[in-house]
């Protein structure tokens, strides 16, 4: 009776023992590629980063204020030549400043291409990305007026994630610039620091 009675509560035992072998090579099948695509994400970005700093040189001419906005935006962002990131509303972030793919229509009609040509630029073309991300940020700050406000745009219409996003650029400025870029040497905030004196008109702004 002892031998009949425990004989159940063993293969019980080895039920949940076989279930859980069973079991693991699917755990491992299923945060394997998880781990490995986010290796090949940052990977990504490493190899990319030579490419997308020429870009960004090349695109600011010179203007610190406007070269170190665009790294801001590259760091928040973190794409990589080639991505294309779902977002939950059906949009992708595409590239290596994740350039919202709702500014195809506008881009395609602004370069006078095909909104086909302009996405896969957006996605292959790093010196694209950067003109393209150039071009919503100084739209935005020559509609606006106001530099955070600017930043808060290139991610969203909608104020309080404007707010958020920006306050993770600010992080991502002192990061890479250190906190010495939020003052000029007279100890004028990041605004006057970042901009030139005064943004009017296309030249001054950039455009």
């Amino acid at each position: 009776m002892i031998i009949k009675g425990a004989l159940p509560a063993t293969l019980l035992r080895y039920k949940i023992a076989t279930l859980a072998l069973r079991a693991a090579p699917l755990t491992l099948a299923i945060t394997m590629p998880i781990q490995s695509a986010e290796a090949y994400t940052s990977e990504r970005r490493t190899s990319d980063e030579p490419t997308v700093a020429a870009c960004i040189a090349r695109s600011t001419g010179g203007r610190s204020w406007l070269e170190r906005t665009l790294w801001g935006l590259r760091d928040q962002e973190g794409g990589w030549v080639g991505a294309e990131v779902a977002n939950s509303d059906g949009s992708h972030d595409l590239g290596p400043l994740q350039v919202n793919s709702w500014w195809v229509s506008r881009l395609a009609t602004v370069t006078g291409r095909s909104k086909a040509h302009v996405r896969h630029w957006l996605k292959q073309d790093a010196c694209f990305n950067v003109e393209a991300a150039r071009w919503i940020f100084l739209s935005g700050l020559k509609a606006s007026g106001d530099y955070w406000t600017a930043i808060g745009i290139y991610h969203s219409p909608t104020r309080w994630r404007q707010r958020r996003y920006t306050a993770s650029v600010v992080n991502h400025l002192r990061q890479r610039f250190g906190p010495q870029i939020f003052h000029a040497t007279l100890g004028k905030p990041v605004r006057q620091s970042l901009l030139p004196a005064r943004c009017e008109g296309k030249e001054k702004c950039g455009n």
